[in-house]
This record gives structure tokens, sequence and C-alpha cells, in this order.
């Protein structure tokens, strides 16, 4: 059972305006920017089942760590795969923001996303519930897990051309 903590933290709100800041920066495309927002040896996770806990042995849409997320940007940015030819224009909508979880240098919040994406002459909208583990050091609030659970993960997702 996960406990939920008030929002009331000042952690918990620069936690929040990093996640909205997150979004503003994938929809604008910037994904260098975005990960820049990372903490070292910050994971980026998609999985196909939404209950899945150890990542590291199911089958995932996106386990990006540092490498696999630098990678993932340089497609996105270096204009030569389909992804970035053809990259989605998108908005997303991230609300319902509920602490789960605190320690002395990192907060958890979990949150629903909505992306409306349009490519190739058609508009999708993906949902998810999305958990970010925000870390705090000295250089201010970082990205150390953003775990995306998309509500139809076990059916085909077209979700290349942007991160989510």
């Amino acid at each position: 059972m996960t406990v939920e903590l008030p929002l009331d933290d000042p952690r918990a709100l620069a936690a929040v305006s990093l996640i909205w800041r997150e979004a503003h920066l994938l929809d604008s495309r910037r994904y260098d920017a975005w990960d820049d927002l990372w903490a070292e040896g910050g994971e980026y996770v998609v999985p196909i089942d939404r209950d899945a806990t150890d990542f590291a042995s199911r089958l995932n849409l996106v386990y990006d760590d540092d490498r696999l997320r630098r990678m993932r940007v340089e497609r996105l940015t270096g204009g030569f795969s389909i992804s970035a030819a053809a990259a989605a224009r998108t908005v997303r909508t991230v609300s319902r923001f509920v602490v789960t979880g605190r320690d002395q240098d990192a907060i958890e919040l979990c949150s629903a996303q909505v992306l409306v994406g349009y490519k190739r002459e058609e508009t999708f909208v993906l949902a998810a519930d999305v958990t970010h583990r925000i870390v705090f050091a000295a250089d201010g609030p970082r990205i150390s897990r953003k775990i995306v659970r998309l509500v139809n993960s076990e059916d085909a997702v077209t979700a290349s051309g942007f991160l989510l």
C-alpha cells in the first residue's frame, strides 16, 4: 500500500515545478535541455506490464540509463533517423500530483499525464500514470527516475518521434 503524503513540503513544490518544466521542454522538442534535468545514473522506464517493479528482469518499451537516454536524444536531434525526420508535435498535461515518498535528499511523486500528439496528419492521445523520483543536490533538483505506465501499454503503441 502506498502512503500518500501532503503536497506541502517546499521540495514537493520544487519537484512539481521541475516536472512541469520537463513537460514544456519535451513539447518544445528541446531534448538536450531535457537531458540536463537528469541526475547522474537516472533511469527512464516505460514498462509493458503496468504492475512491474523489477524492470531489469522484464520486457519494457523503454529502459534507459544515462548512456541509452543520451543515445535516444542524439537520435531525436541528429536528423538521421525516421523519428527525427518526422517528429511528432505534442502537447501534454501533467496533473494529479501525489507525494508517495520522501527521504533526506529525495521525493517521489505520482501524477497523471495526458499527451496529445500530431504526426503524419494523424492526431493521437496517450495517457499514463507517471512516477518521478526527484533528488535534491547542491545544483538543485534533478530527475533520478521516471516511470511512465501507459494505460494501453500492452497494446501496439506508436510512440516514436518523441519522448514520454
